[in-house]
Formats: structure tokens, C-alpha cells, sequence
């Protein structure tokens, strides 16, 4: 014979406070996941599009074109991935990415690098990217590796 444990009765009131309890708890979840995402692109076309796919996913987005104080914009807003455009593998377009696998307060932030150039990939991902993904890109394949970094 099975007996039920004894439940404590609330009255109206108490259930309606425990339930937006419960809901602002769950709320502040929702908020408190939502991972921010730095997008930095020197085609104003591609970052509109890529920013565009990123909210639409659910991400926070701050995305830029390439230009000065990018390093700054970037400590302050504490980005979870950066998706950074590097046009040549030279020692100037690897710059902000050596950066900031140099600095102590920002080498945990997976980089994820964007590159019309074959080279790219080889080179930029021995010296400071976490991972490449070659343009022109599968939507598929770059939401697949900012996830992939997201839970490294």
C-alpha cells in the first residue's frame, strides 16, 4: 500500500510569490547564459550578415569593422569568442590575435579566425588562433565552432 508523503498547503498568495520566485530565478538563468560574442570583419557586408545570424542564434553581439582601439573594446565588453577577419598571414594582420593570446587577462577567450586564405590556416592557427574557418564560409560550419569553442 502506498502512502503519500504529507504536502504542505500554501494559500493563494504563497503560491503566486513561490511561482514569480521560481520565474525570476529562471529568468535570471536565461539572462546570465546568454554568451557575448566579439565579431571583428573589414567587409561591412559580411559582418551585417554574421551579426544578424549570431542574435538570430541567440548570442550577444558586438561587432565591429576593423580600426583603431579594437584591443580596448574588447577588454571592456569580456567577450566569450572572438571571431576575428585576418585578410593576409603577415605579421601585422596576426597582430591583435597574438595580442591577445599574450595578454594574461584575455588568452582564455577562444579567437576564432576568418580567412580567404589558404595559408591562414596553417600558419595563424600555429601561432594564436584557437581554430580557422576559411571564407567563403558554411553558416553551418561557423555556428558549429563558435559552439565547439564555447564548451572547450
Amino acid at each position: 500500500m502506498y502512502i503519500s508523503p504529507k504536502r504542505k498547503k500554501y494559500n493563494y498568495y504563497e503560491c503566486l510569490f513561490r511561482f514569480n520566485l521560481n520565474l525570476c530565478s529562471f529568468s535570471f538563468r536565461l539572462i546570465k547564459m546568454k554568451k557575448k560574442i566579439f565579431v571583428v570583419e573589414n567587409d561591412e557586408a559580411i559582418l551585417e550578415i554574421v551579426e544578424s545570424l549570431l542574435v538570430d542564434e541567440g548570442y550577444d553581439v558586438k561587432a565591429i569593422q576593423s580600426g583603431e582601439s579594437i584591443y580596448d573594446q574588447i577588454e571592456r565588453y569580456k567577450p566569450n569568442v572572438i571571431l576575428l577577419d585576418i585578410i593576409k598571414p603577415t605579421d601585422r594582420g596576426s597582430e591583435l590575435c597574438r595580442t591577445l593570446k599574450a595578454d594574461k587577462r584575455t588568452k582564455h577567450i577562444p579567437v576564432v579566425v576568418m580567412s580567404t586564405h589558404a595559408k591562414v590556416t596553417e600558419t595563424i592557427k600555429s601561432v594564436c588562433a584557437d581554430e580557422v574557418v576559411p571564407k567563403p564560409f558554411d553558416i553551418f560550419d561557423l555556428l558549429n565552432t563558435i559552439q565547439l569553442q564555447l564548451s572547450a
